[in-house]
C-alpha cells in the first residue's frame, strides 16, 4: 500500500479520456475542465472508455509525472 502524503487530494475526472494524451493534455482537462491547477500537488486520476486503463497526473515538484496502467 502506498501512503499519500496528508493534505494530498486525489481527484477523478468524471467522464473517459482519450489515453492517447500525455502531460500536455491531461494538463490542460485539469485546468479547463475540472478548474484546478495541475501543478497543486494533487493527483489528477483519468480513465479510459472501457474503463479497464488508468492515468494519473502528478506534480512532484521538479516536473509532472505521468503514471499509466
Amino acid at each position: 500500500m502506498i501512503a499519500v502524503p496528508q493534505g494530498m487530494k486525489v481527484w477523478l475526472a468524471a467522464g473517459p479520456v482519450d489515453m492517447r494524451k500525455g502531460f500536455d493534455g491531461l494538463s490542460a482537462i485539469v485546468q479547463e475542465q475540472l478548474d484546478k491547477d495541475p501543478f497543486s500537488g494533487h493527483l489528477f486520476v483519468f480513465r479510459g472508455r472501457r474503463g479497464d486503463l488508468l492515468k494519473v497526473l502528478a506534480w512532484d515538484g521538479q516536473g509532472l509525472c505521468v503514471l499509466a496502467s
